[in-house]
């Protein structure tokens, strides 16, 4: 299957750090509705002290949380955000690690505790990422 593509360009690249306590995913949130970015590339790094992720049961088309409370690094954070039922939304990925040194992770769900914080939000031009349900998946798409 052939797909042509679409490609955006870099329309402002923001470094910036969560405080202490701050919850990670809607922080990130609020920032990107308070800011008007609506296409946008995250990344982040630093550790949490609560970490709230789930993963998606494909048979059963269900999210399933997982809540961890400890000292975790977080190895990686990826996501990105686009325009779900109007508003722009996060959807991100987390991986961490803990004193055992074993990795985890999942799909970055609200209650995540800040501990320190370096995030990139590098927002993107010719925000057109619509996301809608895909029966399919059962998931929301763009």
């Amino acid at each position: 299957m052939k797909k042509k593509l679409k490609g955006h360009q870099i329309k402002n690249t923001y470094f910036l750090r969560l405080q202490k306590g701050d919850d990670l995913l809607k922080s990130l949130t609020e920032i990107v509705k308070e800011n008007d970015i609506k296409l946008a590339n995250i990344t982040a790094l630093g550790a949490v002290s609560k970490v709230v992720f789930s993963y998606y049961d494909q048979q059963q088309r269900e999210y399933f949380s997982i809540e961890k409370k400890g000292n975790f690094e977080i190895l990686n954070l990826n996501g990105n955000v686009s325009i779900k039922d109007g508003e722009p939304m996060v959807h991100a990925h987390i991986i961490l690690a803990g004193d055992s040194g074993n990795a985890f992770g999942g799909h970055l769900e609200a209650g995540t505790k800040v501990f320190a914080s370096e995030i990139q939000i590098q927002e993107l031009t010719n925000p057109d990422k619509i996301r809608k349900y895909d029966e399919d998946t059962g998931l929301t798409l763009w």
